[in-house]
């Protein structure tokens, strides 16, 4: 555990019945905002006036130094309405590497601008495969870094990159100017998520070190002489996990959001002179429907507010359950609107892609079954 880690407020295990008041009003400023500003306008003021870009970092930094259950109720509110903005990439994912490593430097360097919602950061990590292994990123260091990294959260725009590398002495975690990078939006499924491919062919990175490299009193804009340092595979599987519990937390937005545009379409749709919710079959279906959503909602609120030890394994549950939660209710969406929701007009296409980019992204399900089974038997498996 890094002097971070003990430095950063608990702020306690969500309420098992519902939002705590200020969880509850967190919420209710997000959606109320999301409700008069859509698309990438709303990103700014999102941060400008409730401040979500720095719920997740300590104040030390310039964040309000709240914790993930308030970072989780953003994304869940951000997942209804599938509004493209950084949050989950800039800070979430780059912003828990960046903490976990322990890098004072780096901290003070990098978080208040993301905190401030006025620069944003993406951590390059994931191959051509997608494999999320905090233990095998995609790129290398040998001095500089080489290497094509895949699915890079906003990467075609972001000010900044956290690059994870395999080093001589295990995973290493650098900074790098998008400059210096050849980086390539890419075409996604789902068009609200934006994603890049970075290039990176000996490309020079300031390395981000962790443990008892990070108070050396070496502050280098290059790297080149980097001769080591801590391995920081672990705070990248933090920021993995911390990534999951937010990214649940997305799916359970959205999947709300299906379920009630759903249940109130088959309340309108009438069929043989009634609405096509009282017959008993759909009933079951929807009441089916409505308990997913809810243990997913609760998988993720008792990853939220996880002790340390407890996360990976519950970031686990929650990144498996919604994941398969939100593909099947937003499946049922389409099924039970019936040929309207096959067209382009119709919003329900964009929840169903949605449920199939994010059940890959930070590792498919049967993926983290697998770690899963290493973590509950433990034994040997995928970290």
């Amino acid at each position: 555990m890094t002097d971070t880690d003990n430095a950063r407020p608990d702020s306690g295990r969500p309420d098992p019945d519902g939002d705590t008041e200020e969880l509850a009003a967190l919420r209710g400023a997000v959606r109320a905002l999301l409700t008069r500003t859509s698309g990438p306008d709303a990103w700014p003021r999102l941060c400008g006036e409730i401040g979500v870009a720095g719920l997740g970092i300590p104040d030390a930094y310039g964040g309000a130094g709240a914790g993930l259950p308030e970072v989780c109720a953003v994304l869940e509110e951000l997942g209804r309405t599938l509004t493209p903005c950084p949050m989950l990439g800039s800070s979430v994912l780059a912003a828990e590497a960046v903490l976990a490593a322990g890098d004072e430097g780096a901290m003070r360097r990098l978080l208040p601008g993301i905190a401030a919602g006025t620069a944003t950061a993406a951590l390059v990590w994931a191959g051509a495969q997608g494999h999320w292994d905090p233990t095998a990123p995609a790129c290398r260091w040998d001095g500089r870094l080489h290497g094509e990294a895949h699915y890079v959260l906003d990467g075609a725009d972001v000010e900044v990159f956290v690059v994870a590398a395999r080093t001589d002495h295990g995973v290493g975690l650098f900074e790098v100017d998008p400059a210096r990078t050849t980086r390539t939006a890419a075409t996604p499924m789902d068009t609200s998520r934006p994603l890049a491919t970075v290039l990176l062919d000996h490309c020079p990175g300031r390395p981000i070190r962790g443990g008892a490299d990070r108070d050396d009193g070496a502050d280098r804009d290059d790297g080149a002489g980097w001769g080591g340092g801590a391995d920081l595979s672990g705070a990248l599987a933090r920021a993995r996990d911390v990534g999951c519990v937010a990214l649940a937390a997305e799916q359970v937005g959205s999947a709300a959001y299906c379920l009630e545009q759903t249940d109130a379409y088959t309340k309108q749709r009438v069929q043989f002179g009634r609405p096509i919710a009282h017959f008993q079959a759909l009933q079951h279906r929807m009441a089916d429907l409505y308990v997913l959503v809810e243990t997913a909602r609760s998988a993720v609120w008792a990853a939220a507010g996880a002790e340390k030890h407890e996360l990976p394994l519950l970031a686990a549950v929650a990144k498996t359950h919604c994941s398969e939660a939100l593909s099947r209710v937003a499946a049922e969406m389409i099924q039970l609107h019936g040929g309207i929701a096959i067209t382009w007009e119709h919003e329900a296409h964009r929840y169903f892609k949605r449920a199939h980019g994010s059940a890959q992204l930070l590792g498919q399900p049967h993926e983290h079954i697998a770690r899963l089974e290493s973590l509950v038997l433990n034994t040997s498996g995928p970290s």
